[in-house]
């Protein structure tokens, strides 16, 4: 047979390789050298949906993200693979990250490519800017989204004052509704997203204003109104008040929903009263509103708080019976409440079960078992788990490397402290900027256990990442 025709041949049968998964690929990139990864990702096929689960599965590894990023904008083979969202998440990232310099450079690479930013563009960034402590920018931002082609629309503006609210600058809210109220107007949400926030730092007496002021504008309030107040009055301690509360409302013949009933058997068993939390739920069924998930979820957490996670796993079997599906925050607040009686082999046994269900652990599974081993003096486990991480699909975020730090203190062992060194250097590369509080606990025990070498390592990356004490200088 001639030589081209076997190579034909060979051609025809030889099939593509499959596409890798998300947490695959975030594990290669993870794995290989930066200076080998363009070699190793140019053959594969990359969907635009692959590129954004491989980027949410990074996400707590922002530098490894953005070269991702990077790669696939400066090569032909893959430019097509970045869609607006990858460029959303992206822009995030480098928010996270406190890398300004960046975010706007990968929003002007976006409209080089003709990707106008959309409102969920500047919603990303506002939030960012305003928890990053600078709310004047947020707004500043938000004034100039026109210049970038995105009309501001009463939606962005209610996304405004959400982020405000959440970060606790209500008074700035409001200021911004006075000011700009009539250029992009009013709606129920506005109101309700301020009454929330006024809630959300214990001002239950203005947030109930903020409801007359919306009936004054001829405004009508919804169910979601009263359910603000309702969290509010409990959040700020107001028991009672949430009760009268919901019984004035129902006198008035607002139809309540779910979420009033869910929100009533949290606060009542957040404030310690199970009884009438489990009353609440049987109250609802008994006319006719069906809990959800989150209602069971709500009543289970309450269980489990009190140490009753044996009426907790019963609550659990019953929804399931039901035809509940149980969701990662149910499986976490029972991992919750066996590692909080002590029963360490029961939560892991349980995190089996969740796998099992095809409900993968998340962050907040995995930084559980690790915070109480190390609360129990299992260190050792404690990073086990934490190596577990390392590589995906769970990524360990902030709170874990936190968490494992601070339990490094404990024993006041030297191999100890190396350790909790070692992981705040981890910790700079991954993207995260540490406290100056942790810089300096860790500089002074290598300093006490005799680790200066490693000591002046530690202040050198402190100083780069401009977290050096004033006393210092180098």
């Amino acid at each position: 047979m001639p030589k081209t025709t076997t190579t034909k041949m060979q051609t025809q049968t030889c099939p593509k390789p499959p596409p890798p998964t998300p947490a695959t690929l975030a594990a290669l990139i993870l794995k290989t050298p930066t200076r080998h990864l363009p070699t190793l990702l140019r053959p594969l096929p990359l969907s635009p949906t692959l590129v954004d689960q491989t980027l949410k599965c990074l996400w707590n590894h922002a530098p490894a993200a953005l070269f991702f990023f990077h790669h696939l904008l400066n090569h032909n083979c893959h430019h097509k693979s970045v869609s607006h969202s990858t460029f959303n998440l992206a822009i995030d990232l480098a928010a996270r990250s406190r890398d300004h310099p960046t975010l706007w450079k990968i929003l002007k690479m976006m409209r080089t490519r003709r990707l106008n930013p959309s409102p969920r563009t500047f919603a990303i960034i506002m939030e960012r800017y305003v928890n990053d402590h600078k709310p004047d920018r947020a707004v500043r931002i938000f004034l100039n989204m026109h210049k970038y082609g995105c009309r501001q629309r009463l939606e962005d503006f209610n996304c405004l004052l959400d982020v405000l609210c959440k970060a606790k600058r209500v008074e700035k809210a409001e200021d911004l509704v006075r000011v700009f109220g009539r250029r992009f107007g009013v709606d129920v949400v506005s109101y309700n997203v301020i009454a929330n926030g006024w809630c959300e730092v214990g001002k239950t007496g203005k947030a109930l204003w903020v409801l007359r002021e919306m009936a004054e504008d001829r405004v009508s309030p919804t169910v979601w109104s009263y359910n603000v107040m309702i969290k509010g009055y409990f959040r700020a301690g107001q028991v009672r008040e949430a009760w009268e509360f919901f019984l004035e409302i129902k006198r008035r013949g607002v139809e309540v929903d779910v979420v009033t009933y869910t929100t009533l058997v949290h606060g009542f068993g957040m404030a310690g009263e199970v009884a009438r939390a489990r009353n609440v739920f049987k109250r609802m069924v008994e006319e006719g509103v069906l809990p959800t998930v989150v209602t069971y979820n709500a009543l289970i957490q309450v269980l489990c708080m009190k140490d009753k996670v044996e009426e907790g796993m019963e609550l659990f079997k019953e929804m399931i019976k039901k035809g509940y599906v149980p969701n990662s925050v149910t499986y976490n607040l029972l991992i919750r409440g066996f590692c909080s009686v002590g029963e360490m082999e029961r939560a892991v046994e349980f995190m089996g079960r969740m796998e099992e269900d095809r409900c993968e652990p998340n962050i907040h599974t995995y930084n559980l078992l690790i915070r109480h081993y190390c609360d129990q003096g299992e260190l050792e486990k404690g990073v086990e788990w934490f190596h577990k991480m390392r590589f995906g699909p769970c990524l360990p975020n902030r709170d874990t490397y936190n968490i494992l730090i601070n339990s490094m203190f404990v024993r006041k062992k030297a191999e100890d402290l190396v350790l909790a060194g070692e992981l705040l250097i981890e910790m700079v590369d991954r993207g995260f900027l540490p406290k100056r509080f942790t810089f300096n606990r860790v500089l002074n025990g290598l300093l006490l256990t005799g680790n200066q070498a490693f000591a002046k390592e530690i202040l050198r990356l402190q100083s780069k990442s401009g977290r050096l004490p004033r006393q210092f200088r180098l």
